[in-house]
C-alpha cells in the first residue's frame, strides 16, 4: 500500500462506515413503514428524470396543476450518461447504475476532500472533516441515485488540482464538473483565480496553465448552448430554469420564506434558520482568516451564494450545500485539536453520526429532498 493510500485509508473506512449506519437505519425504519429502502435511494424525484433522460432522450415535459412546464433539460447530462454506461457494462437497472454512480463518486469525492484539507490543518483535521461530511443531516443524498456525489467528487478534485497547479487536470475536471451541475462554474471560477493567483504573485504569465483556463467553463457553456439551439432560444435553459420556479434573484424569495417562518408558529424555527445562515456565513469567513487556499474560497463562496440566493423548493437548499464541504473544517480542526485522551471530543461527533443516521431514514420516509 503505497503512502497516500496508507494516509487516506481510515478517512475512507470511516466515510463507509458512517453511510452504511445510515443506509441501516434507512432500511430499519422503511422496513417498518412497509416501504423499500431501494426505491426512496433510487426511483424518486430527481432520480426518476434521469432515467427518462436515458430512455427517452432530451424531449420529457410535465404540465403541473399550477400552470408551470417542467423540462428534463434542467437535468444536466454527464450523470446520465454514467447510469447509462454502467448499466450497458453491468447487468443494472439505470436506477441503480445510479446507486453505483454515488456510491463510486461519494468515496472518491471523501478522499478528495481529506487530501485538500491535510494540506491545511493536517491529516487529523482532515479524517475529522470527512467524518462530519458523512454525517450531514441530509447526508443520505449521497447515498441516493442523484448527483450530488459525482459534482462533490469532481468538485473536489478540481479544486485540489488547482491548488497543486495541475492545471489541464484541473480544468478537464472543471468541464465535467459543469456538464453535471450548473454551479460547476464554481469549480471553474476556483481553477481562473488559482491561475491568477499564481500569475499575480510570480509577476509573469504560465503558457502551461491555459488549457486548464480554456477547459474550466466548457462543459456549462457546452450545454448552456445546447439547450438554447434545441429551444430556439439563446436564454433557453434559464428559461427552463424559470419553469421549474428556479432562478437567481439575490436571496429575495429566501427571504421571504424566513420572514414568513418568523411570523407564523412555531416562530423558533424561522429563528433557528436565521441562526444557522449566520454560522454558515461566519464559517466561511473563518476560512479567510486561517488562510484556506483562494481557489477553496472562491469555490465555496459561490456554492454558498448560488444555494442561498436562488429562488426554487427552500426544502431543496440543504442538499444543495452538501458540495460547500469547506465550511466543516473549522469544526473539525476544533475536534482535531481536543486532547485524544478525553472521549467527550468523540462522543460528540458519535451522535452527530447516530443522529444523521436516524435524520436521514426520517426526512428519506417523509417529505425528502426534492
Amino acid at each position: 500500500m503505497n503512502k497516500p493510500l496508507r494516509r487516506v485509508a481510515p478517512s475512507i473506512a470511516c466515510f463507509v462506515a458512517i453511510r452504511l449506519l445510515g443506509l441501516i437505519a434507512l432500511a430499519v425504519w422503511a422496513g417498518a413503514r412497509g416501504k423499500s429502502a431501494h426505491t426512496l435511494l433510487s426511483a424518486r424525484w430527481d432520480s426518476l428524470w434521469y432515467v427518462r433522460v436515458i430512455e427517452r432522450g432530451y424531449d420529457f415535459k410535465l404540465r403541473t396543476a399550477d400552470g408551470r412546464t417542467l423540462s428534463d433539460m434542467a437535468f444536466f447530462p454527464l450523470f446520465p450518461w454514467l447510469e447509462k454506461a454502467f448499466s450497458t457494462v453491468f447487468p443494472l437497472s439505470p436506477a441503480d447504475a445510479g446507486l453505483l454512480v454515488s456510491a463510486v463518486a461519494s468515496i472518491l469525492a471523501a478522499a478528495g476532500i481529506f487530501f485538500l484539507v491535510e494540506g491545511v490543518y493536517g491529516a487529523r483535521a482532515a479524517l475529522f472533516t470527512v467524518a462530519l461530511w458523512a454525517a450531514l443531516p441530509v447526508g443520505i443524498v449521497q447515498s441516493m441515485a442523484y448527483s450530488e456525489s459525482l459534482f462533490t467528487a469532481l468538485a473536489v478534485w478540481g479544486v485540489y488540482f488547482a491548488v497543486k497547479e495541475r492545471w489541464t487536470a484541473a480544468g478537464l475536471l472543471a468541464l465535467f464538473a459543469g456538464l453535471t451541475r450548473p454551479v460547476g462554474l464554481a469549480v471553474a471560477a476556483a481553477v481562473w483565480v488559482a491561475v491568477a493567483q499564481k500569475a499575480y504573485t510570480s509577476g509573469r504569465w504560465n503558457n502551461k496553465a491555459l488549457p486548464g483556463v480554456v477547459l474550466a467553463p466548457l462543459g456549462f457553456v457546452a450545454y448552456f448552448v445546447w439547450v438554447g439551439v434545441r429551444t430556439d432560444d439563446l436564454l433557453g435553459y434559464l428559461h427552463v430554469q424559470n419553469g421549474w420556479g428556479n432562478g437567481f434573484d439575490g436571496g429575495v424569495a429566501f427571504a421571504g420564506f424566513i420572514g414568513d417562518l418568523l411570523i407564523h408558529p412555531p416562530y423558533i424555527t424561522g429563528v433557528l434558520l436565521i441562526a444557522g445562515v449566520a454560522l454558515l456565513v461566519w464559517v466561511y469567513r473563518r476560512g479567510f482568516a486561517k488562510g484556506y487556499p483562494l481557489p477553496l474560497q472562491v469555490y465555496t463562496g459561490l456554492i454558498v451564494v448560488l444555494a442561498l440566493c436562488t429562488s426554487g423548493f427552500f426544502g431543496s437548499k440543504p442538499r444543495l450545500l452538501i458540495p460547500a464541504f469547506s465550511v466543516l473544517m473549522p469544526a473539525a480542526a476544533w475536534l482535531a485539536d481536543r486532547d485524544r485522551r478525553r472521549i467527550v471530543w468523540t462522543s460528540i461527533l458519535g451522535v452527530l453520526i447516530v443522529g444523521s443516521a436516524l435524520y436521514g431514514a426520517f426526512w428519506l420516509n417523509g417529505s425528502g429532498p426534492p
